[in-house]
Formats: C-alpha cells, structure tokens, sequence
C-alpha cells in the first residue's frame, strides 16, 4: 500500500510551513470539518511553530488518506511554490545535508578554532601580498597585520548593517598552510548541523583540485557532478533556492582566470571552459543570485578583479596561547617536551613568527621535537637544536627517513634507505618542475610522467610529505606543504646539478651546455633574483641551505654525501655577497639573498650590523652590503624588537632603499639625522601605505620646516597605524603646526603629538586649539618651548573647555603668564578629563597660581601639576594651601625653584595635615628653612598619602632635618625624601640614623652635597644593621673621606636591603676606591656601588 503524502513529507512540512501559512491552513481544514474546534486549539497551544505543524499533521495522519489528499491538494493549488519546494527541493536539501555530513563528518581539527571561527575583515590585497611569496609575507609582516575589524563566521555572509546587502562574492585570503581548507571544512560541519546560515539552503563546497580534471562544464552539470543528489539543478540556478558556492584553493587552479577577455554566458546549460565558468560565475552571468566563496593564497587571489569582490577577510595566525595549545596538541603525551619545543621556538624570532602558521608550526615542532627526543644520541652529539629553515626541513626528513616500512619480506634497512631515496628523488624532480610551473596539485597521468611508483606512494615517507585526495574518479595528490614541495625540489635541483650538462631548468634539456654545480648553483639564484612573483625564493634559501655543514651531518648518508659541501661552500657565499655588492637599491630579493647567506651559516655581516645597531655605532658603516644586512636585521633580530633605532646613521639614499623594511617597524627612531624635506616625502609615503605597520616615530633633532611637515600631515590623513609621532626640535613653525592640526581634524588614530621647540609660535596655537576641537583621540600634547605665549594659551584654554579626550598637556617655557593661567584655570574648571598640564618656566607669579589653584577646587580630573622654575612668591601659599584642603584628586605637585621662603612653605605643610590626595610634592629651591621643614615635618606625623618629598637646595639644616627624622619614626608611608644641599651636618646624619632604625617605608634617601662625615657615616652605619626597606642611599659629596667610605662599605656585610650605594666626590682616591669596591663586591654582590 502506498504511503500517505502527508506521512511521506512530514519532515518537509514541518520545516517549511510558516505561521500566516499554518492559519491558513487550519482555516481551511475546518471548513471541511476535518478539523474540530477542540483540536485547533491543542494545536494553539503547542510551545512552537514547528510543535504546531506537526500537531495537524498527527491529527490528520489519523483521519485516512482524503485528510492527506485534502492538505496536498490545498498547498498544491494554493501555494505552488510552497509545494515543489516540499516534494522536490527539501529531499533534495535532506539528502545533500546527509550527504555533506557523510563526507566531512566531525574530522575537524582538534587544536585552537578561535582565529577560524574570527576572520579578519580586510579592504583588499596589500602590496606585498600581490608581490610576494607567503613566506615573505610573513617575515616581512612579522606574522601580523594592521587591521582592527574582525568579523564571526557566522557572520561571513551576512550585510554588515542594517542598510547593506550580503555579499554575493566573498574571498577569504591566506598563507599556505594557514586553515583556508579546514576553514571551509568547519563552516561546512556547523552549517549541516543548522548552527548558523539557516537561510542557506544549499552549500556546495568545490575544490579547483576537483575542477582541474574538467576541460568543459556547464553551470547546472558542476552542479550535478559534484552532488548527483541535486536532481534539479535548475533550483540553484534559477535562484529559487538561496545557495552558496564555496571554491576552495584558487591557487591550485591550472588555468589561471582571465576576467579581461571572458566570453560571456548566460546559458547554465551550456558547456564552457571550465576558467571561463568559473569567471562567468563571479561575474554574475552564471548563478547570479548565488552566494560564492573564493579561498585563495594571496598572490592568486590578485587574480580577481577587487571591483568584483564584496567581502574579503583573511585568516589570522596563531596567538602565544594558541601555539601553545596547538603544540600540546602535538605533544599531547609528553607536556614537557611540549614545553621545551615552545621555548625553542619563542628564542629564535624568526622562526617563532613563521610558526604563527599551523602548517609550518607543525613542521618545526615535529623537528625540533625529533631532535630533543634523540639528543642524548651519540649521533646528536655534532649536532645543535634546529634553527635555519633547512635544518628544520632536514631533521623531518631525517626524521621520515628513519623509520623505513617493514615488509613481509623484512627487508633490510639499506633496501629501505635506497627505496626512500629513490621516492625522494622522484618526488623531487616532480616538486621542482611543479615549482617552475607553479603546479601544486598533481594527478596520476603527472604521477606517471615523472616515473614514480604508485605502489611506494603507500610508505610513511610518503605520508609524511605528499598527500592526497580520494575522488569518485580521480585521485589529486599534493605536497603536504608548499614548503614541503620546495624543499624537495632543492634536494633534486642539489643532487642533479652535480651531474647535469644542461640547464636544469629547461625541462627538455635544449639549452647552452652548463658544466659544474656552482654554474647551476649560480643560476638558479639568479633565475630567483629575475622572477618577479619571488616563487623561487624559497628555494634557493633550501639550496643555500644544502651547503651547510650541519646540515650535510644531518643528511649525509642518506642524501648527501660527506663533507661535498667543503668543495662549494666559501665560492657559493662569494657569489651570494656579489649579489649584494651593487647600489642602494636594497629590495626584498636582496633581503633574501642575506636569508640565503643565514642559511649556508655565514653570518659575519649581520653580526657585524647587528653589533653596530645595539650599540648605536652605525653612521658611516651602512654601504650596500652592510645596508642588505640592516634590511634583513630588521625583519629577524632581536635588537629591533622593542624598538629599530636609526638615529644619526641614515642619509636619504639610505633611507629610501630600506623604506620597504620600515614599513613593518613598530617602534620606529629616526633621530638626529639631517632629515630635511626631501625625506619627509619618503617617509609620508611609507605612512601612506595600507601595509604600514609603524606605531611609534621619533623624527627629533632634524632639520624639518613646514614643507616636509606637509608630507607628513597628508599621510596622517590616510595612515591607520601611528599612534606616537614625535618632531620635537625641528623647524615647523606656524605653517608646520597648520599642517598638522588639519591633518589631525580627520585622524583618529593618532594618540601623542610631541612638537617641543619648533617655533610653532601663537598662530601655531592657534591652529591646533581649533584641532583639539574636533579631533577626540589625541591624548598627549607636547608643546614646550614654542613662544606660544598668552595668546596661544588662551586659545588652547577655549578649546579645552570642549575637548574631552586630552590627558597630558606640556606648556612649559612658552610666556604664559599670568593671563594665560588665568584661561588655562577657567578652563579647569569644567574640563575634568585633562590629567597633567605642566606649565614649568613660564613666569607665572602668585597671581597666576591664585586663579589655577581657585580652579583645582572645582576641577575633579587634573592629577599631576608641574608649576616649577615660575615667579610665585610666599603670597602664593596660602592659595595653593587652599586648593590642597579642597581638592580630592591631585596626586603630583611641583612648585620646585619659586620664592615661597618659609611662610609660604608652612602654609603648604598646613593644609598638609589635611590632603589626603597628594603623593609626591616637589619644594626644591624655595628658599625653605628650619621653620617651614619643621611644619611639614609636623605634617607627616599625621599625613598618609604623601609618598614622595623633594626639599633639596633649602638650607633646612639639622634643626630641620631633625623634626624630619623625628616624624620618619611615625610615618609609615613617605618612600623618597631628597635632601641634598640641604645644609646637613653630622647632627642631622645621626637624627636620620636612628628615625632609618625604626622606620620600615622609606626606600631612598638622597643626601649628597651636603657634610655628614665620618661621624654622620658611622650613624648610617649602625641603621643599615637594622633596616631592611632603603634601597637606595645617595652620600655623594659628603666630606667622608676614606674612614667614613670603609664604614659604609664595612655596613654592606649586614644584611640589608640596599640595591645602590653612591660615595663619589668623597676624597676616597683611586686605591681607595678600588679596595672599597673589591670589599664591596666580596660582601654584597647584588648592590651596585659607585665610588
């Protein structure tokens, strides 16, 4: 008996009915009493819309077949599309799910999925990643790129907003070996499973390894070829499905795509070339209203037009947690090998970076794991820990070759080693005439043509290099890596060039007679330097490689011969150092040939350079080579880490050869090297470009005017990675200062602009006040010693009473004045996000400090307030007295070199007793005695926030440093106490001696310049004894002489906790200084003295 409709298409029903469908329904089924009113509302009350369908179906599934045929017939006439997507699409979309989950399963990778499942959302190809190969990319880049938008994988064919559409092309970009294929793998898996796109009806992932077997297709046969299932193609193609279309690996595709001469089609029956499909497709001629999805290395992704492309996002690499987590992955039974791979892997710099790349993480972790698993071997004892490229490459394969399968016959393990090199050199001369031809993906016909043995492509070498990919009618082979692949073929290219009469790169073997391994060694370097899309690069770094020793210890035996490299060695590196002998054009090749050079473990240049850069001795050594040196330092020396200092050593020839390395410079210093305007322009085209990647530049200390200030100010317009630019002691002036505070109206990336001493004057102010205005990202604004003067202040004042992003504020030495801090205080009181405005040497009197510190009693923000080297006089304290009762939030305060005299010092100590904010306060040179050092002594007794206080040069004398000491006994919070020409005397020595006794908080007590002697030491002497919390102690210039020197270094015995002694300008003389020393570094090794 046939099975009823309803019964048959239950699923389908309750998938695709809609809720107005649904009441359209029941309406209906009640008019033909074939649903009661009782049972409407069981199905009204079921939880969901899928609950509610299958309730009427049960109903109905019960009644007979006219029920069933009731139903069929209703959607069928009512709703026609409804009906073929029940009947016909949703079997269809049932088996093509089961289908998908049957071939891809849950084989996902078990590592990290974080970087997978967050995609990089890019605005196109960067230069380099249309230029080079993806190893360079990766070095030059450091592994990272400069993009802050990040985009889910649920999310990846979605609108980005409200008002957009979804993307109908979308390309995902990344380096061999970086998760592109397990990337479409997982959004495959969590589709089928209904986890995201749920309005996806069809993915049809294809790979261009399956579409290299094609010569012609049509657009609905690739439909049915690669899903048999799908027996409507026209439902795709017709859009009445919504589909997405997933290519997978552009860069294995045989053909490449040529959008310039495309024959339109827009027939999906017809059959075309498959590239010309392909174009068509992206185009939109073909499958218009399906989604695609293009994966692709970067340099074959160029291939797409960017005005075709609505999405392009690229896939990251692995973060420090990441890699850690996917090496113990690796290492999941050894944690502790796990451990010790990571830790060679994080000291060399380069190869860390190039293991942000699973693919090649998983190479070297497999290597250097091999080597410490063996390394207690007699045969490691030659040999050190894998660092090169090569010898990463080498230990794998040592490591494959050492475990030869073990056949029925048992045969021996010389037989083994020849058929592994037999497979070798096989897979070898395949992997280089791929390399030549850019072929990656390899089928049985090329399998058959370079004569390698299916049958041997079973063993475990093999695995371990080449995989493949089971067809339903074919099988694709390819290199386990692209790297893999290029290794391979420099073994080939190593062993055959010692033999060939013939270009090795000319297949046929048709070619000018070339006798001798270093004429073929010399050519394909040179075939490297003459490609244009570096393919080659790699390669000869694997062949320079070949011919070191280490790695010929590693091979030898198994596909090196002993010690052969001795004969090659010293006349390769000479013909690598001629390459770079030329001018200062300095490019990437060049910076490969220095990689070269690394790899045949000839490293004297870069560590002559290297040398020079630590310790900033570079000027006048940077010829060609030396400059060919600095460009590949820059990429992989530690020294540049933190930050790339090229001060004083570049001239603009220099520069401009090395600007394709700055770009990915973080922290960049080109200080005090004559820049002038031309260089300005160099270095705006760097900050121009999309790739840069410098956060940080100091131009200080050159010779830039207003012109090359210019140049700088466009590239701000566009650059999205500076954060830090410091001009400080150029010449930009007003025009200069214009330049920049347009710029910074549209930057909003910018976060500190220091231009100290460039002449930018009260117009200059002017320009950048109307600036802060706008611009809400700048935090930190430099502008000392600019003449700026009162005018200017109060232009930037007017601004700061809008601006609310500013948080550092540098005005010292610009004739403020008193009318400049009278705006500056008006603007206090409402900006409260301003947190430190320095306004030292500006000859600011008590009338200026009056309205600023009436200010500090509204401003809630302000935390630090340099008001040194002014003109304020004792007047001034009794305001600032008041400021420091009321305010809550002023954390530093610096009044150093004014005329306060001691009734201003003692109003200060007052209000003292009170504050409960201020940590550090600065009185040096005020003319402060005993009575003012008396009051704050008095203070401190009660007072528990102030951490830091500055009385040098105030003649306070031992009375004053004796109501010191005295409150040093209570206080359990001051830390620093500088006191030096402070006029102290033996007396004052000893009252601080016995306060050090009990005193368990101050950690640095400066005293120099002052007259202690031996008398003063011998107290100090018996205090260190017994505190342990000084760490440093300053007793310079303090007429000790030799005894009082002995006594402090005779006190270092003790147990104490001091880090640093000084007892220079004591009259202790060159042998006392030295027997000091000796004694010093016998009884206290981790305190530094200076004598």
């Amino acid at each position: 008996m046939e099975e009823a409709w309803i019964n048959r298409y239950r699923k389908q029903l309750v998938r695709s009915i809609s809720p107005q469908f649904l009441e359209e329904i029941i309406c209906y089924l009640r008019r033909l009493d074939l649903l009661t009113a009782e049972e409407a509302g069981q199905v009204q009350e079921a939880s969901s819309l899928p609950e509610q369908v299958r309730a009427v179906v049960d109903i109905l599934a019960g009644k007979g077949s006219y029920a069933s045929q009731s139903l069929q017939s209703f959607i069928e006439t009512t709703n026609s599309q409804l009906y073929l997507h029940i009947t016909v699409y949703e079997p269809m979309v049932q088996k093509h799910l089961e289908s998908l989950q049957s071939s891809y399963g849950n084989g996902l990778e078990t590592g990290p999925r974080q970087r997978l499942t967050n995609l990089l959302l890019v605005e196109g190809l960067t230069d380099i990643q249309q230029k080079e190969h993806d190893i360079l990319q990766i070095e030059s880049t450091k592994g990272l790129r400069n993009v802050s938008k990040s985009i889910p994988l649920e999310k990846l064919f979605l609108p980005l907003s409200k008002v957009s559409i979804p993307p109908r092309i979308s390309v995902t970009i990344g380096v061999a070996g970086i998760g592109k294929s397990t990337l479409v793998k997982l959004f495959v898996c969590t589709w089928a499973k209904g986890e995201i796109n749920k309005d996806i009806i069809f993915v049809l992932p294809l790979t261009f390894r399956e579409l290299n077997t094609y010569e012609k297709l049509s657009a609905e046969r690739l439909i049915c070829s690669a899903f048999p299932h799908i027996t409507e193609p026209n439902c795709i193609s017709a859009g009445a499905a919504r589909t997405l279309l997933i290519l997978d690996g552009l860069d294995e595709f045989k053909t490449p795509l040529d959008f310039s001469n495309t024959v339109v089609c827009t027939d999906p029956k017809k059959e075309i070339q498959v590239d010309n499909l392909i174009t068509n497709i992206i185009r939109g001629n073909l499958l218009q209203d399906a989604s695609v999805w293009v994966t692709s290395r970067p340099t074959a992704a160029t291939q797409i037009p960017s005005g075709l492309v609505d999405r392009m996002t690229e896939i990251r690499g692995f973060g420090a947690t990441e890699m850690k987590d996917f090496l113990d992955q690796m290492f999941i039974d050894n944690r502790d090998l796990s451990s010790q791979v990571l830790h060679h892997i994080r000291a060399n710099r380069s190869l860390h970076i190039m293991c942000t790349v699973p693919g090649f993480c998983w190479i070297s972790g497999s290597s250097i794991g091999h080597y410490l698993k063996n390394s207690t071997d007699k045969h490691q004892e030659t040999t050190t820990v894998p660092k090169t490229l090569s010898e990463i490459y080498s230990y794998y394969f040592k490591m494959a070759l050492s475990h030869p399968e073990k056949t029925r016959e048992t045969l021996r393990i010389e037989q083994a080693v020849i058929n592994s090199k037999r497979i070798v050199g096989s897979l070898g001369r395949l992997a280089f005439y791929g390399l030549l031809k850019k072929k990656y993906v390899f089928y049985e016909q090329d399998m058959k043509a370079y004569g390698i043995d299916l049958s041997l492509l079973q063993s475990s070498l093999c695995s371990r290099l080449l995989l493949r990919d089971e067809m339903q009618s074919f099988t694709a082979y390819y290199f386990s890596h692209l790297t893999i692949q290029e290794f391979l073929a420099a073994i080939y290219y190593y062993t055959a060039a010692k033999r060939a009469i013939f270009d090795l790169f000319t297949e046929s073997g048709m070619s000018w007679p070339k006798l001798g391994f270093l004429n073929h060694f010399k050519s394909a370097v040179q075939r490297s330097l003459q490609a244009e899309d570096r393919h080659l690069d790699i390669f000869v770094r694997f062949l320079s490689g070949l011919l070191s020793p280490q790695v010929n210890k590693l091979l030898s035996g198994w596909l090196l011969v002993k010690d052969e490299h001795n004969s090659f060695r010293s006349q390769a590196v000479s013909f690598l150092q001629g390459c770079l002998n030329t001018d200062y054009v300095i490019s990437s090749r060049a910076v490969n040939t220095m990689h070269c050079l690394y790899e045949i473990q000839h490293t004297e240049i870069a560590k002559t350079v290297e040398e020079a850069m630590k310790n900033e001795s570079l000027a006048g050594m940077l010829t060609p080579v030396n400059c060919s040196a600095l460009a590949y330092l820059l990429q992989v020396s530690d020294a540049c880490v933190e930050e790339t200092n090229l001060s004083n050593c570049l001239t603009y020839n220099i520069c401009k050869s090395l600007l394709s390395q700055l770009l990915f410079c973080h922290n960049l210093r080109l200080d005090n090297n004559q820049f002038k305007d031309n260089e300005m322009e160099l270095l705006g085209s760097v900050l121009s470009v999309k790739d840069c990647q410098i956060q940080k530049l100091s131009l200080a200390e050159n010779q830039i005017s207003n012109k090359g200030t210019k140049a700088l100010a466009r590239s701000l317009m566009v650059n999205r990675s500076l954060t830090v630019l410091d001009l400080r002691s150029n010449s930009i002036g007003p025009t200069g200062a214009k330049a920049l505070a347009d710029a910074l109206k549209k930057n909003q990336v910018l976060l500190s602009l220091n231009l100290q001493h460039n002449a930018i004057k009260e117009d200059g102010a002017t320009f950048l006040a109307e600036a802060l205005l706008t611009n809400h990202r700048l935090t930190t604004l430099h502008l000392q010693k600019n003449a700026i003067g009162a005018h200017g202040a109060r232009k930037i004042a007017e601004a700061l009473k809008q601006n609310c992003s500013l948080r550092e504020l540098t005005l010292s030495s610009n004739s403020v004045g008193d009318n400049g801090s009278a705006a500056l205080a008006e603007a206090l009181k409402v900006n409260h996000s301003l947190q430190s405005l320095d306004l030292q040497s500006n000859s600011i009197s008590s009338a200026g400090v009056t309205a600023l510190t009436a200010a500090l009693c509204f401003n809630k923000g302000l935390l630090n307030l340099n008001l040194r080297e002014n003109s304020i006089s004792k007047e001034g304290g009794p305001a600032i007295a008041h400021a420091l009762r009321t305010n809550r939030t002023l954390r530093k305060l610096d009044l150093a070199a004014n005329l306060l005299y001691d009734e201003g010092g003692k109003a200060i100590a007052l209000a003292m007793k009170e504050n409960r904010a201020l940590t550090s306060l600065h009185l040096q040179w005020n003319f402060i005695q005993a009575k003012a050092a008396t009051a704050l002594a008095q203070a401190l007794q009660s007072n528990s926030s102030l951490a830091s206080l500055d009385l040098q040069e105030n003649a306070i004398g031992d009375e004053g440093v004796a109501a010191l000491s005295a409150a040093l006994k209570v206080n359990t919070t001051l830390a620093d106490l500088h006191l030096q020409v402070a006029s102290v005397g033996a007396a004052g020595a000893q009252a601080l001696a016995e306060a050090l006794i009990v005193n368990k908080s101050l950690q640095i007590l400066d005293l120099r310049g002052n007259s202690i002697g031996v008398a003063g030491a011998k107290a100090m002497v018996n205090a260190l004894k017994v505190n342990r919390s000084l760490r440093r102690l300053n007793l310079q210039e303090n007429s000790l002489g030799m005894d009082g020197a002995i006594c402090i270094a005779t006190a270092l015995r003790g147990n104490h906790g001091l880090t640093y002694v000084n007892l220079q300008g004591n009259r202790i003389g060159q042998s006392g200084a030295k027997m000091i020393s000796d004694a010093i570094r016998t009884n206290s090794p981790d305190c530094v003295v200076d004598v």
